[in-house]
């Protein structure tokens, strides 16, 4: 039993599927972040989620991120810059799509930037980002490139990620793993409304 709730019965059979539908993805959600964070349990490795969530449920999807033990990534384009392959082929290089956030980065928001080979991470990490995220590398390419940063700039791992391979990732020595699977591919966990009266 998950919950019990006292009510009319017309009530409650309106709300059923909805309630359901919520209480189904969200319990989904946190137990699947859940899982993830118990294969990297041991390691330094944090466990994010990612916007990829149902449009207007993101708030609750967070939320069940959260309550499954794992972080949240962004909530938007707010609360810290990505910078990624598309904007970095835009302003030419890495360096040139830093310099343009930082020109105009009055918030102050923290810079991450995404790489997908050592060169490309080392000249992120000459540029003083807060975070470099590692996308789809393999693992010893992964194993490099923390060796190379040494302690200096967070290390996320990005792409391709899957509870089977996570706590593989998580031996690398990044510092954080985002998990889109967390929201974007969720399976609903089976629960019932049982009416007795």
């Amino acid at each position: 039993v998950v919950a019990e709730v006292v009510g009319r019965a017309q009530s409650l059979l309106s709300a059923e599927r909805v309630a359901l539908n919520f209480l189904q993805r969200m319990s989904g959600i946190a137990t699947l972040a859940r899982r993830y964070v118990e294969a990297v349990r041991g390691t330094r490795a944090i466990i994010l989620d990612t916007r990829k969530t149902v449009p207007g449920l993101r708030v609750l999807d967070k939320l069940a991120v959260r309550l499954g033990g794992a972080a949240n990534h962004r909530f938007g384009l707010f609360d810290m810059v990505l910078i990624k392959d598309n904007h970095i082929a835009a302003a030419g290089s890495i360096t040139a799509a830093v310099e343009r956030v930082r020109a105009h980065n009055q918030a102050r928001l923290p810079v991450e930037v995404e790489v997908t080979n050592l060169e490309q991470l080392a000249e992120a990490l000459s540029l003083g980002v807060d975070r470099i995220l590692l996308d789809n590398m393999d693992l010893e390419t992964m194993r490099r490139a923390v060796a190379y940063v040494d302690g200096r700039v967070e290390l996320e791992a990005s792409g391709g990620i899957t509870l089977e391979n996570v706590a593989a990732v998580a031996a690398t020595g990044v510092t954080h793993i985002s998990v889109g699977a967390l929201t974007h591919s969720v399976k609903a966990l089976d629960i019932s409304l049982e009416l007795e009266t």
